[in-house]
């Protein structure tokens, strides 16, 4: 293995950060914390934990992502999602070493159909993007040669997503639903991995950063996308369709969602010299390599064949 530095990643439980420990850990030290190891919602702690370890890099992908549960108990996603960012860029400045902190969509207010700058306002509607904002300005504050990255919509291996769900669904029931009136930018993480590798070692990358594959799309949209390839690849759905609702269709939500928050991400491409392949091409290559061959499996298990 080379030696690229040793990278803390705190969130290695989630898809994000396992993607990115799988992708460093061929060429640098990796030290991945999950939520049993470390817990974000005590900013004290955490400042503790982090500086008797040794680091290049600190990338933060965890925090309270819950959008309904971060209304409801707003000092919990206050502390994992502004405290703990702002905490964890002290440390790395104390200990001179690079912060790279992931952030959302949802600082966006979603009001208008066009595709989202780095420059763009955020204007959050709801506690989830309000405190991540603030953990934004937070880690800028402290250093503006910090990288803050906004992702959206993310799938992958590693923890169940939206892909995922609704193609479980397809296979137990005749109706499917998904909403209809919220637009972002899918990403797949394997993609993201690859992407955030060269900017550990590369203070090109700082400040606000737009990140997700290529296109836009609702949520009716995307899910039927993966209705569309899991039937291509073979998979016995047991619906073909997904249906259209609105987001004033779930009154048990809690926290308001923006409409439309796609991402424009000219600056990445500008910097990398990188076209993100379409979300399209990501999703198939995702259901035909970790996913449509899991579910055969698991129902000719069931089957008893």
């Amino acid at each position: 293995m080379a030696d690229g530095g040793r990278v803390l990643i705190i969130g290695a439980g989630g898809r994000m950060g396992a993607a990115l420990a799988r992708q460093f850990g061929h060429t640098r030290s990796v030290l991945g914390w999950k939520r049993a190891d470390l817990d974000i919602s005590k900013p004290a702690l955490v400042r503790e934990a982090v500086r008797r370890q040794d680091f290049t890099t600190v990338i933060y992908t965890a925090g309270t992502t819950n959008v309904d549960r971060c209304e409801e108990y707003p000092e919990e996603s206050h502390a994992t999602n502004t405290e703990t960012p702002r905490v964890l860029a002290e440390v790395c400045r104390e200990k001179g070493a690079r912060l790279i902190h992931v952030s959302t969509d949802y600082v966006f207010d979603g009001n208008s159909p066009a595709l989202r700058k780095e420059t763009d306002l955020a204007e959050p509607i709801c506690k989830y993007g309000l405190h991540k904002l603030e953990g934004e300005h937070a880690v800028l504050d402290v250093s503006p040669g910090f990288l803050v990255l906004r992702v959206s919509w993310l799938f992958g291996p590693d923890r169940k997503s939206f892909v995922d769900m609704i193609l479980e669904r397809a296979l137990e029931h005749d109706r499917v639903e998904a909403i209809a009136d919220k637009v972002s930018s899918p990403t797949y993480s394997i993609d993201l991995a690859q992407w955030i590798e060269p900017m550990v070692d590369d203070q090109r990358y700082h400040g606000l950063l737009h990140l997700s594959n290529a296109g836009a799309t609702s949520w009716r949209e995307y899910g039927q996308k993966c209705l569309d390839i899991a039937s291509e690849l073979g998979l016995p759905l047991k619906t073909h369709t997904v249906h259209g609702v609105s987001r004033k269709d779930f009154p048990t939500f809690k926290a308001q969602r923006p409409e439309y928050t796609a991402f424009d991400t000219t600056k990445f491409r500008q910097l990398s010299g990188t076209e993100p392949r379409s979300w399209e091409d990501a999703l198939q290559e995702y259901l035909r390599e970790h996913v449509v061959g899991e579910l055969s499996s698991k129902l000719a298990a069931a089957a008893g064949t």
